[in-house]
């Protein structure tokens, strides 16, 4: 019964958890002007250790650039990201409708910190050129980010633009915190981690010390346990990179209790071989 309880109210914690960060919420075009100029970006994945966000980028131009019969681009049109994304200047050719372009933009962050670890983007802002060669103009663009990334908490906060329009908060930076539904299964593991060469070492003390019968199939249970551990610390969300904390902290002593623990029921069994053991 005790353990039912524990698994309703891990469930119902990890729910509600979980339902508390739902993400940006879309872009809203009714709040937008005719002549506001408007740079998407939609949130797809972060990739911790690379310290790279991926994200979708489209524009929404200011109707004059606008074919009103067709809804596509009069104009060639390109998005200029700050800091400089991987792909450079995204294109937007005339007579087509602007579509996403997927990027990858910097997230700074400490992936060996996992699972407390938290990524920052630079403040990022953006301008749209239209026209071609020496027709060309530039239009700085609001930056607007929605979108939800599995196991993050996404927070955007708007900052000045200082150069084009000082009183406009147009430039935002991109906070990310993992989430702290996941959290509880991180927790989980880890007391499996825990639970695993404690077992082990009390059941090997008695018998190399000849405290207790010894028994032989146990060796196979040590065994298991632990070629167990690789594969319970990959499953960790998030992939910590080898040697971070947790691996330093945690996952190497388990390793060695484990070891600690084969190693004493090894002696158990080499003392028990010949009945030198029994007493």
């Amino acid at each position: 019964m005790a353990l039912l309880v524990v698994y309703a109210l891990t469930l119902i914690a990890v729910h509600m958890l979980a339902r508390s960060a739902p993400g940006l919420p879309p872009v809203d075009l009714n709040k937008l002007e005719a002549e506001d100029t408007v740079v998407k970006v939609h949130l797809e994945e972060l990739k911790p250790v690379a310290n790279r966000l991926t994200v979708n980028v489209q524009v929404l131009p200011k109707e004059s650039l606008i074919d009103q019969n067709f809804r596509v681009l009069n104009t060639d049109a390109s998005v200029r990201l700050y800091p400089d994304n991987d792909l450079g200047d995204l294109q937007y050719p005339k007579g087509k409708a602007p579509a996403q372009v997927s990027t990858t933009i910097e997230a700074n962050g400490e992936p060996g910190n996992w699972p407390f670890d938290s990524y920052t983007t630079q403040t990022i802002s953006a301008d749209v050129f239209t026209g071609a060669a020496e027709h060309r103009e530039r239009v700085p663009a609001r930056i607007e980010v929605f979108g939800k990334l599995d196991g993050w908490d996404v927070t955007v906060k708007r900052v000045h633009d200082a150069e084009d329009a000082p009183d406009e908060m147009s430039d935002v930076v991109i906070s990310l915190h993992r989430s702290k539904g996941p959290l509880i299964f991180d927790l989980g593991i880890c007391l499996v981690l825990v639970t695993l060469p404690t077992l082990a070492l009390w059941v090997a003390i008695p018998m190399a010390l000849s405290r207790t019968t010894f028994l032989p199939p146990f060796i196979t249970w040590y065994a298991a346990s632990l070629f167990a551990i690789v594969p319970l610390r990959n499953l960790l969300p998030g992939s910590p990179p080898p040697g971070s904390w947790i691996d330093q902290a945690l996952v190497l002593w388990v390793l060695i209790g484990l070891a600690v623990a084969m190693t004493l029921f090894i002696v158990a069994w080499w003392r028990q071989r010949d009945g030198r053991g029994k007493t």
